[in-house]
């Protein structure tokens, strides 16, 4: 890539940096304010991925709920998070707002009062980014005719920032060196799936040239954030990919799922990563040998599922992911047992389940991920799915969710250097 044309894409992205600028330093400040409480030691830090539903249905409407402390759903959801206490958590489907007010409600009003006699639990550093879902395109990416509406955002959504996500940390975060790869564009990964029109001769066409020249890769976003474990920087690097359903024969979403997963693939292979680029055009991917940590609600099951096969294996096969010890639950089994239906001809082991899906299609799946890297010794893991006999499984239950149908995921890990 030229200096031009990094430039370029330096200018075009700078009213987004300045965007996330003002994000990023309200919440900076706030940290500094709230020096960090009970951090449990830096050889044992825990990471943890939590898709909570707190997603609304309109724009301001999850800035309502949690401006008061009675929302049964941000209870429960705060509850899991005291019981399971993560040091560093990646909340999936947290709606955005500019002034990050949802994020700063959410630590006053639920996660620092104690739930049902659990701990509260303070998070003093945060940050929080604009989100793809329901930004307008301008075309009609689904191809029915019209223009308009969530499937023609540039990320599904009904308002711009909904499904949005947060980053919650009791360790300081790097803001200065925090990357976001929002706007990059699907077309410029190499070897992209491009979905094809099925109905034409012509490849990988169902995404007109001018669609392609605006059309970004991530559904929501991807970004690096640097946490800073008592003096050894490790970088979170979480994301949202779109399920892999909901499209046609093209395939348009299982595609782009495949791909927003590639990312993380390529960003911490050296040899791969040098197309990329991000919001602010700093150009390559994550400094070699720098720790990092994988993060999110990657709806991709290794085994079963809509996902393309080896979607998952993208991060779990990868030569420099960490995955000898696999977060499991005696509670995914059990569930796994009673509601039958898909489960029941599933390949996964149903302990790894971290989500409880409907049960005649596709059923309980293995879609959210916390994956160090091999230089981080896991301690321990886990995911909060109790059995029914115990009486914290009140907060995951059974459809209609208490909480999400989503269970918090987390590895503890031994940062060395820290």
């Amino acid at each position: 890539m030229t200096m031009t044309l990094a430039r370029d894409r330096k200018l075009r992205r700078a009213a987004f940096v300045a965007g996330v600028a003002v994000v990023a330093a309200t919440v900076a400040q706030m940290g500094r304010a709230s020096p960090a409480l009970g951090k449990s030691g830096p050889e044992n830090v825990r990471f943890a991925t939590f898709n909570a539903s707190l997603n609304r249905n309109f724009a301001g409407q999850l800035i309502d709920d949690l401006s008061t402390p009675d929302n049964d759903q941000a209870q429960a959801v705060a509850e899991i998070i005291q019981r399971t206490r993560p040091d560093v958590l990646l909340i999936n489907e947290f709606d955005f707002d500019h002034e990050g007010r949802a994020d700063d409600l959410f630590q006053q009003n639920y996660l620092s009062v104690s739930q049902n006699g659990a701990a509260p639990i303070e998070y003093p550093y945060r940050f929080v980014a604009p989100s793809n879902t329901g930004i307008p395109s301008g075309f009609d990416l689904d191809n029915n005719g019209s223009v308009g509406g969530p499937n023609d955002a540039f990320g599904f959504g009904f308002f711009p920032g909904q499904y949005g996500m947060a980053v919650f940390s009791r360790y300081p975060i790097v803001h200065d060196d925090i990357r976001t790869f929002q706007l990059f564009l699907w077309k410029d990964m190499p070897g992209a799936l491009l979905p094809d029109d099925p109905s034409t001769e012509a490849p990988a066409d169902w995404y007109s040239p001018s669609e392609l020249d605006v059309f970004r890769l991530s559904s929501k976003s991807h970004w690096d954030v640097p946490i800073d474990i008592s003096g050894r920087v490790v970088h979170a690097l979480v994301s949202h990919p779109t399920p892999p359903v909901f499209d046609g024969a093209e395939d348009r979403n299982g595609t782009r799922n495949y791909d927003e997963i590639r990312f993380w693939a390529d960003y911490i292979h050296p040899a791969r990563s040098d197309y990329i680029y991000d919001d602010g055009g700093g150009e390559g991917g994550l400094e070699p040998g720098a720790p990092f940590v994988i993060m999110g609600d990657m709806n991709s099951d290794p085994f079963d599922g809509d996902s393309i096969p080896g979607s998952a294996q993208l991060l779990l096969d990868h030569p420099l992911v960490n995955n000898k010890m696999t977060p499991a639950s005696d509670g995914a089994v059990e569930q796994a047992e009673l509601q039958g239906g898909a489960n029941a001809s599933h390949e996964g082991d149903p302990k790894f389940d971290t989500a409880d899906f409907a049960d005649g299609a596709p059923g309980n799946l293995r879609v959210d991920y916390v994956l160090p890297r091999k230089s981080l010794r896991i301690r321990a893991s886990g995911v909060f799915w109790p059995l029914s006999s115990d009486p914290l499984f009140r907060l995951v239950g059974t459809f209609p969710f208490p909480s999400s149908d989503h269970r918090l995921v987390w590895v503890a890990l031994r940062v060395p250097g820290s």
